[in-house]
């Protein structure tokens, strides 16, 4: 099954999405969350979507956002960030919440395992974690033409995905 299969057959019967992008504008391709979030954001304003969909942009402390969703209780989670994968740079992976431990997530401090569990203690909902390989984490680097455009890839699945 692809991934892509995965993301569809994993939104079936959502009701409210909220889409967690996560990563730092400082270092290179660790943007490639919050590029996915922002163009979803972007692609859906002011339009009447079903499921309804909620962005938050996380950055590198995406714990400070888990008030706003949990008061937004979204039926579904999706988490996009720069993820260590051992792939060609620009793959994106959906991954399962548990199998997370070991793979290498970027910046922020707080593992998205732990923020993922804190906020099933207090609603239930299908978390989607997507990681896409970086390029380059190198403070100061701009991200890489490969990350932009699998953030860019992403965005468009997910809205026609939501449509």
């Amino acid at each position: 099954m692809s991934d892509l299969d995965i993301l569809k057959q994993k939104l079936e019967n959502a009701k409210r999405v909220a889409v967690l992008g996560v990563g730092s504008e400082l270092r290179g391709d660790d943007i490639v969350g919050l590029l996915a979030a922002q163009q979803i954001k972007k692609a859906i304003e002011g339009k009447t979507a079903l499921p309804e969909v909620r962005i938050f942009v996380g950055e590198t402390a995406p714990e400070n956002l888990t008030g706003e969703i949990k008061k937004f209780q979204p039926t579904h989670l999706i988490i996009i960030d720069a993820a260590e994968l051992n792939k060609k740079p620009g793959h994106i992976e959906i991954m399962e919440p548990e199998t997370i431990g070991g793979t290498s997530f970027c910046t922020h401090s707080l593992p998205l395992k732990i923020i993922i569990g804190y906020l099933l203690e207090s609603f239930k909902f299908q978390a989607i974690i997507i990681g896409i390989q970086p390029k380059t984490l190198t403070f100061g680097a701009q991200a890489t033409k490969e990350v932009v455009a699998a953030a860019k890839h992403l965005a468009e699945t997910i809205i026609k995905l939501l449509k």
